[in-house]
């Protein structure tokens, strides 16, 4: 039985123009033409599209379905168990993005309740980097105290905002103050002021233990991001994320009662 292109299109649910480029490619040329040229399909030849799109829906490109289908015994399987390995690998990394959208929603949802105007005149230059929240989410997602602080945050007023800024304005001016004294990082200047911002964290937004404490330090360290949200750039110094961090990590130390560690040994 022969089937005409338009046939074959309906009950294919692939185009003409498909069908046209099939032939032109010599994937798929119908086995007969009518007496008025037009091409006519058997059913040997609807066996093949069918093989064509099945190859077309796992994204092989015309070229490879071509080469698999002159020699199917000796291409196909290795070939699908290549693309099977290709495609693994994609849907793991849509899986990631899909997250990746999931939290980025949450850090909206849960993100600081006031409009553009308060914004600004609440936090001035310290920005809020979607990007960064976003993996804070997926690196923080299992942490009860990271659930807290997006929870607390939400529900503070622009009142608390504007109080809980004004502190972190007078820690910062006397964190530049230490830093441009040249105190050590691990001076007790220093770690007081590290102290004072552990525990603003708690009284703000979350629980802050030493250990926690320290690795908010090595995001800063290692993060602008990060360390943005503490220090604007416009007021930041050469070496003073990589300062705070240390005092961090000395603070810490000492409220465990232990000397803190020499920085070439961290």
């Amino acid at each position: 039985m022969s089937y005409s292109v338009g046939q074959v299109s309906a009950f294919a649910g692939v185009t003409v123009r498909t069908l046209h480029h099939y032939d032109r490619a010599g994937l798929l040329s119908p086995s007969d033409r009518s007496r008025a040229g037009y091409r006519l399909y058997s059913d040997a030849d609807l066996a093949r599209l069918q093989q064509i799109l099945f190859y077309r829906e796992l994204r092989f490109p015309l070229e490879e379905i071509a080469e698999i289908l002159q020699d199917p015994q000796a291409n196909a399987l290795e070939r699908l168990r290549a693309r099977q390995r290709q495609l693994a690998e994609e849907i793991s990394r849509l899986q990631q993005l899909a997250e990746v959208a999931e939290r980025a929603i949450e850090v909206q949802q849960t993100g600081v309740p006031l409009t553009p105007r308060e914004r600004f005149d609440v936090f001035g230059e310290i920005g809020f980097d979607l990007s960064y929240a976003t993996e804070a989410q997926l690196k923080w997602r299992d942490s009860d105290g990271h659930r807290e602080a997006m929870a607390r945050a939400a529900a503070h007023t622009k009142e608390d905002w504007q109080q809980l800024m004004g502190e972190a304005a007078v820690w910062r001016a006397e964190l530049l103050t230490v830093f441009d004294d040249g105190e050590p990082g691990d001076g007790d200047r220093a770690m007081d002021l590290a102290e004072e911002h552990r525990r603003y964290l708690a009284r703000w937004f979350t629980p802050c233990p030493p250990d926690m404490h320290r690795r908010i330090a090595d995001d800063f360290a290692a993060d602008p991001r990060a360390f943005a949200l503490v220090v604007p750039p416009s007021q930041q110094r050469p070496g003073l994320a990589a300062y705070l961090c240390k005092a961090i990590h000395a603070n810490a130390s000492r409220s465990a009662g232990s000397r803190p560690e020499p920085e070439e040994d961290r």
